[in-house]
C-alpha cells in the first residue's frame, strides 16, 4: 500500500516539475494528446532580466518546441499567453518556430498579447482571444542609449517590416490596417498605436475568434482529428510499398 502510494506520488511530482520550472504540461486524453505551453511575463533575450519580473526566456521554449514537434506521443500545442512583450527577435524567434510547425497548434489570448506578443498569437494556425483580453499594436521602440545615425532609423524599419509581414501572414489582417493601427495617436495616452480588445481583435482580422479555454480545446482537437484523418491515406500508401 505504501509502495504504491509512493508511487503515486513519484508520478505526481514527475508530473508538476515541467509545470514549475517551464510553465508546460502534457495532458492526455482519449481525443489526443496536448502539449500546453505558457508564455506568460516578459520574453527574455540576450539580456537577463531581474529576478523580480516574470519572464519567459527563448532558450528553454525553443528546444522545448522542437521537442514537441519530433516527439510521436504528442499530437498537438496549445498556446497560452499573458505577456508584456520584451524581446523582439527572441519572441519572434519563437512565432517562426511555431508557425513552421506540421502538428496542430492553437493559442489563447488571457489577459494580454502585447507587442512582440502579437506575432506569438498569431504564429499557431488557429488563435483565440478571451473577451476580457488585450492586444497593444505599436511601432518597434528601443530603451537605453541609441546610436542616433541613419542606419539605425533604417534598422528599426527593417525590423518593423518583418514583424509587419509575419503578422499579416499568419492572420486575416491587412499591411494597409495593421500598419494603420500601429500609428495610431488617439488610443494611447504616452505613445502611438492601439489596444485592441477581444471583439476588436476579431473584427480587425488579427485574432480568428473570441473564445475560452474549452473553445481552444474544442479546436485543437478538431485539428488533431483532421490531421489524423489525413495522415490515414498516406500510412496505407506506405504499408502497400512494403
Amino acid at each position: 500500500m505504501e509502495e504504491n502510494q509512493q508511487g503515486e506520488q513519484q508520478e505526481m511530482e514527475q508530473a508538476i516539475q515541467p509545470i514549475v520550472e517551464m510553465g508546460s504540461s502534457t495532458i492526455r486524453t482519449g481525443r489526443g494528446t496536448v502539449h500546453v505551453l505558457t508564455i506568460v511575463g516578459q520574453i527574455e533575450g540576450h539580456q537577463l532580466l531581474p529576478p523580480t519580473s516574470k519572464s519567459t526566456k527563448y532558450e528553454h521554449v525553443m528546444p522545448l518546441l522542437a521537442m514537441v514537434e519530433e516527439s510521436e506521443e504528442v499530437d498537438g500545442l496549445l498556446v497560452l499567453l499573458n505577456t508584456v512583450g520584451g524581446d523582439i527577435e527572441a519572441g519572434l524567434g519563437i512565432a517562426e518556430l511555431i508557425a513552421s510547425m506540421s502538428k496542430p497548434t492553437v493559442s489563447l489570448v488571457l489577459g494580454g498579447g502585447h507587442s512582440i506578443g502579437v506575432p506569438l498569437a498569431v504564429a499557431p494556425k488557429r488563435s483565440l482571444i478571451a473577451p476580457s483580453a488585450s492586444m497593444t499594436v505599436h511601432p518597434i521602440r528601443t530603451n537605453g542609449t541609441l546610436i542616433a545615425a541613419p542606419q539605425t532609423y533604417h534598422y528599426f524599419d527593417r525590423l518593423q517590416e518583418r514583424i509587419v509581414r509575419f503578422v499579416t501572414k499568419n492572420s486575416g489582417i491587412s499591411e494597409k490596417k495593421l500598419l494603420a493601427l500601429m500609428l495610431a495617436a488617439e488610443d494611447m495616452a504616452a505613445d502611438v498605436g492601439s489596444i485592441l480588445y477581444g471583439e476588436e481583435a476579431v473584427a480587425d482580422g488579427l485574432i480568428d475568434r473570441v473564445g475560452t479555454l474549452a473553445d481552444a480545446y474544442e479546436e485543437l482537437y478538431t485539428l488533431i482529428a483532421a490531421s489524423r484523418a489525413a495522415a490515414k491515406p498516406r500510412r496505407k500508401r506506405a504499408a502497400q510499398e512494403k
